[in-house]
C-alpha cells in the first residue's frame, strides 16, 4: 500500500516536512522483531517496553518508514511524528487491512461480568440460524469455522484487524475489555451493536476508581457505526447510569431489565434446576419464555441480552429459543462435572465479589447440602476486591479453602508475605487456608461427601502458570486426574 494512504487519517505532525509520495508498505507492525523489508514500524510507549528505543533495529532489518511520538532527529528512513503512537497504529492497521469492521455485522461485548458467556449464546444463536459468524474472546478466537488460540480478552491492534480481515463471516461477537479501551487496541473499529453486562469492582489496580473505570468501558459506545444500537443490563446501578449517559449523547439504546422504563422487560424467573425467564417484548407486547439449560440467575440475564440482540439481527423468535435450549454450557464458565458416588463439582472463572455470589448461590438454589468453595488471589493485582470476595465465600459456603491463584512475579519474590496475609488478614472461622491449589482442590474432595458441592474458582478453563504438588496444569485437570485415583482408573 502507498504509505500517503495508510496514513491518511492520523494526525502526522511533521507531514509537509517528509516525501512519502513513492514508499510502498508491505507491512505493518508495532514489534521491531516482526519487521520485515518494506515494513512500516510504529514505536509504542508499552508499560513495559518502550518502543522508541528500537527505532534503529527496525531501520537496520528493513523498515520502509518509521512512526513514533518522539523527535529523534536525523534517521535514515522516513519518521512521522504524531502525539499518540497507539492511536495511530489503530488507523493505520484499520487503512493496511481495508477497514474490515465496515465489512462486518459487528458486536462489541463488554461489562465485568459474562462477557464469555454471552458470547457463546450469541454464536451458538447466529450459527444455529444460518448466518456464518466469528467470535474474538477470552477462551479462544473462531474464524471460518477454525479456533485459534487466544492471549487476551481483547487482541492488539495488528491481530485484531488481521482476524477482521481474514474473516469470511458475516458477522463478528467481540469480547472488549477496558484495558484495550483505554489502550486505542479498537481505534478505527466500528460496531453496529455495543453490549454492557454489568460493572462490579475489579480492575481498579490499574483504572483507579470505579468511576474511571466505568468511564473506560463507555468508550466502546462511541465507537458504534451511525445506525449502531447500544443493548444495555439496566438491573445494574452502572448500567442504569450508562442509560442516562447514552442518552444524553442520543446514542439509541434498548434497554433490558425488571424495571418499568426497560424495553425488554423480565416479569418472573426460576433459576435452580429448570431456569426460565419470562420476558414481556415492549414492541411488540408479547410475552416470552426462555428455557435454558444453564442455572443462575447471571446466566439467565446473559441469555436475555443474547435474546435481545438476536432479535435486533431479525432472527425469529421460536429459533432463538429452540437455539437457548440446546446451550450446554461454556467452558470455564460454570463448568460441571458429578460423581455417582460423591460431590458435584463446578469450575467457574468467577474473580469478583459478585461473581462469586452468583456461583455459590446457584449451588444453594441447586440443592447444595454443604458448599465447598476454593478460590484466590493473583499476585500483584487489585487488592481491594479481596476482603469482599472473602466475606462472601465465608457467608455462603460451609467450607471455605484460600489458596494461591496465578502468583505473578511480585508474589515470587515476596512468597512469605504472601502467605502471612493469607493466613492472618484473610482468615475466618469457617476458613482453610492451603496454598497449594491442586491440594486445596484434594482436601475438599477428601472432606466433601455426595449432595455436597465444590465451587473452584478464579481460574476457570485458564492453565496453571506455575507448578504445584499434583501432575496436572489446571483445574480441570486436577478434578479428572483425582476422580480418576478416586476410582482407580489413572495410570
Amino acid at each position: 500500500m502507498i504509505f500517503k494512504n495508510l496514513i491518511k487519517d492520523a494526525d502526522i505532525e511533521n507531514l509537509l516536512e517528509i516525501n512519502v509520495e513513492d514508499i510502498s508498505i508491505l507491512g505493518v507492525t508495532d514489534n521491531s522483531r516482526d519487521i520485515q523489508k518494506g515494513y512500516l514500524f510504529v514505536a509504542v510507549s508499552g508499560y513495559n517496553v518502550d518502543g522508541h528505543n528500537y527505532i534503529q533495529d527496525a531501520v537496520l532489518l528493513g523498515a520502509s518508514a518509521v512512526i513514533g511520538e518522539r523527535d529523534i532527529g536525523d534517521l535514515a528512513v522516513p519518521y512521522l511524528q504524531v502525539k499518540n503512537s497507539r492511536k495511530a497504529l489503530g488507523l493505520i492497521a484499520k487503512n493496511f487491512y481495508g477497514d474490515p469492521s465496515n465489512q462486518k455485522i459487528m458486536i462489541g461485548i463488554t461489562g465485568t461480568n459474562g462477557k464469555t458467556t454471552t458470547s457463546y449464546m450469541l454464536h451458538q444463536i447466529i450459527k444455529e440460524n444460518g448466518m456464518s459468524c466469528s467470535v474474538i474472546g477470552t477462551i479462544q478466537h473462531i474464524i471460518n469455522g477454525k479456533t485459534i488460540d487466544s492471549h487476551n480478552t481483547t487482541p492488539g491492534t495488528i491481530e485484531l484487524n488481521s482476524l477482521l480481515a481474514s474473516s469470511e463471516d458475516k458477522v463478528v461477537i467481540m469480547e472488549v475489555s477496558s484495558h484495550a479501551l483505554v489502550q486505542y487496541r479498537l481505534e478505527g473499529i466500528e460496531f453496529d451493536y455495543g453490549i454492557f453486562t454489568n460493572l462490579y469492582h475489579d480492575h481498579l489496580d490499574f483504572h483507579g476508581s470505579m468511576e474511571e473505570y466505568f468511564q473506560a468501558k463507555a468508550l466502546l459506545f462511541e465507537k458504534l457505526k451511525p445506525n449502531g444500537m447500544a443493548i444495555l443490563n439496566g438491573d445494574n446501578f452502572w448500567g442504569e447510569k450508562l442509560h442516562e449517559y447514552l442518552k444524553q449523547r442520543q446514542v439509541n439504546s434498548y434497554v433490558i431489565g425488571e424495571s418499568d422504563y426497560c424495553d425488554l422487560l423480565i416479569h418472573d424467573y426460576d433459576t435452580a434446576t429448570k431456569p426460565f425467564v419470562l420476558l414481556n417484548e415492549k414492541e411488540k407486547d408479547e410475552l416470552v419464555r426462555i428455557n435454558l439449560p444453564m442455572p443462575g440467575l447471571h446466566n439467565l440475564y446473559n441469555a436475555v441480552v443474547a435474546y435481545a440482540v438476536a432479535r435486533k439481527l431479525s432472527i425469529g423468535k421460536e429459533d432463538i429459543l429452540s437455539a437457548l435450549k440446546k446451550i450446554l454450557g461454556v467452558p470455564g464458565r460454570f463448568e460441571v462435572y458429578k460423581d455417582e458416588d460423591g460431590p458435584t463439582i463446578v469450575i467457574d472463572y468467577a474473580h469478583t465479589a459478585d461473581a462469586i455470589f452468583h456461583c455459590l448461590q446457584t449451588a444453594k438454589e441447586c440443592g447444595a447440602e454443604r458448599i465447598f468453595h476454593i478460590f484466590g488471589f493473583r499476585g500483584g493485582r487489585d487488592k481491594g476486591k479481596r476482603v469482599e470476595m472473602v466475606k462472601v465465600s465465608s457467608e455462603l459456603s460451609d467450607i471455605s479453602i484460600l489458596t494461591m491463584d496465578d502468583l505473578n512475579t511480585e508474589a515470587y519474590l515476596n512468597m512469605k508475605a504472601i502467605l502471612f496475609e493469607l493466613n492472618h488478614q484473610y482468615s475466618t472461622e469457617n476458613g482453610l487456608v492451603i496454598p497449594d491449589r491442586t491440594l486445596a482442590i484434594q482436601t475438599a474432595l477428601r472432606m466433601a461427601k455426595k449432595g455436597d458441592w465444590i465451587i473452584v474458582t478464579g481460574k476457570g478453563q485458564e492453565s496453571y502458570k506455575q507448578d504445584f504438588a499434583l501432575p496436572v496444569t489446571s483445574d480441570k485437570e486436577t478434578i479428572l486426574y483425582l476422580q480418576d485415583k478416586k476410582h482407580g482408573t489413572s495410570q
